[in-house]
């Protein structure tokens, strides 16, 4: 199981993690699909995740999260982290896990690597907390 903090961006469906949903956005219309974007965390990182479909619905601040086969990729400019049409979602406990806010992995910009640009590395910091989901001072 990956740590929050130690994904790279790829476009691939290899991120197996667990995770707490802190908040949650407004469910939006994508075509056909509902879609809405959480602020979710480990005890290493946060990350904004997209939730598509019926998964707006099922999942609730607090409710702890394993991904199996997600990917953590751009969508629409955005870097999110999200099951994909590979992977699953599953509620497997609440409330009682261990979590840190910052660094938000989504909030960082990630170049190819000079020595091997099928990979990303860090580039800089753009906040060190969501821009979408302001820390409650």
């Amino acid at each position: 199981m990956v740590t929050l903090k130690d994904m790279v961006p790829a476009a691939q469906n290899n991120i197996n993690t667990q995770f707490i949903i802190l908040d949650k956005g407004k469910t939006t219309l994508a075509g056909d699909y509902k879609k809405c974007l959480a602020l979710v965390a480990d005890e290493t990182a946060a990350v904004h995740f997209e939730l598509w479909g019926d998964e707006c619905d099922v999942f609730d601040g607090g409710d702890i999260i394993s991904l199996v086969d997600g990917i953590f990729s751009y969508n629409r400019k955005n870097l999110v982290l999200r099951a994909g049409k590979k992977g699953k979602v599953e509620k497997v406990g609440e409330f009682c896990m261990a979590f840190v806010e910052t660094p938000n992995m989504s909030e960082i910009r990630w170049i190819p690597d000079p020595n091997n640009p099928k990979k990303y590395v860090q580039d800089a910091v753009i906040s060190p907390y969501s821009l979408i989901f302001p820390p409650v001072p």
